[in-house]
């Protein structure tokens, strides 16, 4: 009988199984459709963190998350023999006004502070970047080295073959959990929560995203327009993403997608002659809060939720993974207030 049952095989239930079996529990994966079935097989990778100003606890944990990032991944990959495609590259933005440009400025003098020399912000010239560069109508761009990339469907099934290679039983299909249970079940978990409870503890949000023939190398990943393009090592570069509050189906792509591709080629004219090669759509989990929920499961004795990852939760799955199993198994509860499932009720 395993001592954790985990639901799910998303980066949420995967990154938990993973450090509480390296941390000796004995683990079960229960997933009913395939690994990174959900928004976790998407396409996007963008690792980014929150600007470094109005600090809160959601900015902190996400900071601490992404500078474990190189170490998780580092022991992930090891284990697997596989790659996540992580890599810490950095990101640039383009600065289009007068305004944003100033913030931009202000914001050297604040990440020194609160990213607390673990990477750094700057503004530099357009021209620097030569042509892998988004377009900026200041001629500016902002530069940190906070931001990483990861291609999501690979870093699941690094993380499942880490896993099993600590012993751990991975059950497509249906099962019956044992032990203590957490359930990381993402959007559809969301719903089935908020019926159990009789009250929408959080809804989904479709995105669509496309995937491009370009091989940007070692380049940071661009933002502009709301767009973010990500290279990956494979040699494709991933554009995303729409957002959709009203869907009927989660998977189906449309017009949205199309002119999201348009806006990206407008705004980053070197990818015009890629080629497309898949186009994506998901739909992502968020919790009330916005935040990441949580905790205990209200009225469930053992049961456990981390669930509501939305467009952070690749970003945040290292440091959930760590306060999950200092929860479950140490009974240590660190969870910042914010992120309760209590704050959701």
């Amino acid at each position: 009988m395993a001592d954790i049952t985990v639901v799910g095989a998303g980066i949420f239930g995967l990154s938990i199984a993973w450090v509480c079996a390296s941390r000796g529990a004995k683990v079960r994966v229960i997933e009913k459709h395939a690994i990174g079935a959900g928004s976790s097989g998407g396409i996007d990778g963008a690792l980014a963190p929150h600007t470094p100003d109005n600090w809160n606890h959601k900015k902190e944990f996400q900071f601490q998350s992404l500078i474990m990032m190189p170490g998780f991944w580092k022991a992930v990959d090891d284990a697997s023999n596989l790659s996540s495609g992580y890599a810490q590259l950095g990101r640039l933005q383009s600065l289009d006004d007068m305004r944003v440009l100033n913030l931009a400025q202000e914001r050297i003098s604040s990440a020194k502070d609160l990213w607390r020399g673990k990477a750094i912000w700057r503004v530099e010239e357009v021209g620097d970047r030569g042509d892998w560069a988004p377009k900026s109508k200041t001629g500016m761009l902002a530069f940190d080295t906070l931001s990483a990339r990861i291609n999501p469907r690979a870093a699941t099934h690094s993380l499942a073959a880490a896993v099993q290679s600590l012993g751990v039983e991975i059950l497509i299909g249906e099962a019956q959990p044992k032990g203590r249970v957490i359930w990381a079940t993402g959007y559809h978990g969301l719903l089935d929560l908020s019926r159990a409870l009789g009250q929408e503890v959080g809804k989904g949000l479709k995105g669509q995203a496309i995937l491009l023939r370009h091989d940007a190398g070692d380049q940071p990943h661009l933002f502009a327009d709301g767009i973010h393009i990500v290279p990956h090592e494979n040699g494709t570069v991933a554009v995303g993403s729409t957002s959709e509050r009203e869907f009927e189906d989660e998977t189906s792509t449309d017009e949205q997608l199309d002119d999201l591709l348009e806006r990206a080629l407008n705004a980053f004219p070197v990818l015009t002659r890629a080629k497309v090669i898949e186009r994506w759509a998901g739909v992502r989990p968020r919790a009330k809060t916005r935040a990441p929920m949580l905790g205990a499961y209200p009225g469930r004795a053992d049961e456990y939720i981390a669930n509501g990852g939305f467009k952070i939760g690749l970003g945040m799955a290292p440091k959930i993974a760590e306060v999950m199993a200092d929860l479950v198994l140490e009974g240590r509860d660190e969870i910042p207030d914010p992120f309760r499932v209590e704050a959701n009720l």
